[in-house]
């Protein structure tokens, strides 16, 4: 269990405090609705709140929404990008500015219900340090979709050292302690449900079925999975390129076991070598294999380029409201190493028992 939770067991919740982070996207109808739900639901735990909704370069009315909610709802801090960066970036961002003790991650969209909150802390309350919510089924989803997502999970987890739960997304609670471990972490290419099981520390998954979207529609297509899914591969396993390696290495072994056969067919039993098409079949078999080759060296080079630019994760461009207040700490260097924002933050303290090399 958390030392911070153990103390409050003895102490008072209030000491305790709770960030609440918000990635929106053309998301201003449903943050009307959501804000004055999550507010109520977080009063509810009496601790002190703060809520981080990040405007990811929204195209709608989603920053004049955030402006007036800002003012209407104490504790709601609106911090809007310079343009759009990507939910990945906006989750981290969220991170990176959250003063809480407990930081919990939810989707704009009304499909996490605030109703989990208080089961998410009362397990944090008895030891957990990551409390994830796990989809229970995806029977609501269509067969393509559901079969993409179980080949995801397994060509990610089959290569790595650690698993990722399938069906786990970024609704969570997270402990200081973590909080401040990912903020640590240097990437660029934030795939965030990576670094989350990259992490580690005590978890607990809850079940939970997503309610309908209520308003607006999912901003990733197929080909924004597609992308996605590339990122994740790349991220956190280098089977691709193993794979590559071995299929060169069959290709190989078969074009010299045929190539053998032919020269003892033509000297044993004086077959001919039917020239062109054999020719025009193994060219182009072997130039597919090359361009596949290339293409897979290629994302992992392509990946080291965006890292060794060390550009910023997302630029912070305008913020409407305030959160919690800033703990004056100085000492840790925060947000990966210093460089994901062009807005830095002061940086907050490491607990006692945590050390971070």
């Amino acid at each position: 269990m958390p030392q911070s939770a153990t103390a409050s067991q003895d102490t008072n919740a209030s000491a305790l405090t709770l960030s609440c982070v918000i990635p929106a996207y053309n998301e201003a109808d449903n943050l009307a609705r959501l804000l004055p739900m999550l507010r109520e639901e977080l009063d509810r735990t009496g601790m002190p709140w703060e809520i981080i909704v990040i405007n990811d370069g929204s195209r709608d009315h989603t920053r004049d929404t955030l402006a007036q909610l800002s003012g209407q709802i104490r504790g709601v801090r609106a911090v809007h990008f310079s343009r759009n960066f990507g939910k990945e970036a906006a989750i981290t961002a969220g991170i990176d500015m959250a003063h809480g003790d407990a930081v919990i991650l939810m989707d704009a969209d009304l499909q996490h219900s605030p109703a989990l909150i208080p089961v998410m802390l009362q397990h944090w309350h008895d030891g957990a340090e990551v409390v994830y919510a796990i989809r229970s089924h995806r029977d609501d989803e269509k067969p393509l979709k559901q079969i993409g997502t179980r080949l995801f999970y397994r060509a990610v987890n089959r290569g790595a050292r650690f698993g990722i739960p399938p069906n786990a997304g970024d609704f969570r609670l997270m402990d200081r302690k973590v909080v401040l471990a990912l903020r640590r972490l240097p990437e660029r290419n934030r795939f965030m449900k990576g670094l989350y099981a990259w992490a580690g520390f005590r978890t607990v998954a809850i079940p939970y079925q997503p309610l309908t979207r209520e308003s607006g529609l999912s901003s990733f297509n197929a080909l924004r999975l597609l992308h996605f899914a590339i990122d994740g591969m790349t991220a956190f396993t280098t089977w691709p390129l193993r794979v590559v390696t071995l299929i060169g290495m069959l290709a190989a072994l078969v074009a010299f076991l045929y190539g053998s056969w032919v020269v003892l067919a033509y000297f044993i039993w004086g077959n001919r070598v039917s020239g062109w098409s054999t020719l025009i079949v193994c060219i182009l078999l072997f130039s597919g294999l090359q361009m596949m080759s290339l293409g897979v060296v290629g994302e992992y080079i392509a990946r080291i380029f965006e890292e060794v630019k060390r550009r910023p994760v997302y630029i912070v461009s305008e913020e409407h409201g305030s959160g919690l207040p800033r703990k004056r700490r100085a000492t840790l260097q925060p947000l990966s190493g210093g460089a994901n924002t062009v807005c830095p933050e002061l940086p907050d303290p490491l607990p006692d028992d945590v050390t971070l090399q």
